[in-house]
């Protein structure tokens, strides 16, 4: 698996880095509409980015404080490498920094056996975030 540097950054230090992955996932690909990418929460929370060995930003995620991880993206070349499980584990050490006891995530129903594996737990039926199926799923710290 190649190098990749996993590192913490704050949003306005790092924001055209990683709008630009989640422009590139949610909203071209996956067809999210611009307006829910964009709800105002990325000011507040920690974001992590994977950086190739070209400096170039591959993935992001963030928590919020109240221990939300979300904007999980990885992009498209990037994928099944391992880079996702390493944005997940930086988020819960920064939750853990924080004192969160328990994070929760909106999975995309596809997600769902990748954040399984990492000890989250489904707990909500399925239901639709921008046209997408998810559930909600947690996790003890």
């Amino acid at each position: 698996m190649p190098n990749y540097l996993i590192k913490e950054c704050a949003w306005e230090s790092c924001k055209h880095q990683l709008s630009d992955i989640r422009r590139q996932v949610f909203i071209n690909e996956q067809k999210v509409p611009e307006e829910l990418e964009w709800d105002g929460f990325d000011e507040s929370a920690q974001h992590v980015v994977a950086l190739n060995k070209q400096q170039q930003a591959v993935a992001t995620g963030r928590v919020k404080p109240d221990g939300h991880i979300g904007r999980m993206a990885v992009l498209k070349n990037y994928r099944q490498q391992g880079i996702g499980s390493k944005i997940l584990l930086a988020l819960l050490d920064i939750a853990q920094q924080q004192n969160i006891s328990k994070v929760f995530l909106h999975a995309q129903v596809t997600a769902i056996l990748f954040y399984e594996r990492h000890g989250f737990v489904c707990d909500s039926e399925q239901f639709m975030d921008a046209g997408i199926p998810h559930k909600s799923m947690i996790k003890e710290l």
